[in-house]
């Protein structure tokens, strides 16, 4: 323990607990450079900090939301090029942000159509 109190570490399993990633996609984000380098440990086992959990619960809602993997990759190009970059964050994110609107949209009107079927074969029955 350090000056600062204990340092939360986790092992790729909690990650994948926390996260709900696979391992496999743990390690090809880590390749393509969506989550940066993951520390190890003296044998060799990837150690995963608090702020890697983190930026990847940001990863899993913008994943979870249909942004492209392209997409990610420069919102975290941005965020690693430093808080002038902000602007241009914003930017991608309300674009982000207008799409899932649409689906949103989509998906009412969708629904609607299901309930208004649903009614009409209850209405036979």
């Amino acid at each position: 323990m350090g000056c600062c109190g204990p340092v939360s570490v986790y092992t790729p399993a909690e990650v994948v607990e926390e996260t709900g990633f696979s391992l496999d996609t743990l390690r090809y984000y880590e390749k393509i450079g969506l989550l940066e380098p993951v520390e190890r440990n003296a044998a060799g086992q990837r150690r995963f900090s608090q702020e890697d959990v983190g930026w990847l619960g940001t990863i899993r809602c913008l994943r979870d939301t249909g942004m492209p993997i392209a997409q990610m990759l420069r919102f975290a190009e941005l965020v690693r090029a430093g808080d002038h970059t902000i602007a241009d964050r914003i930017a991608l994110l309300e674009e982000h942000d207008r799409r899932v609107e649409a689906q949103i949209g989509n998906l009412t009107e969708r629904k609607r159509y299901i309930s208004d079927k649903i009614s009409y074969y209850r209405s036979v029955l």
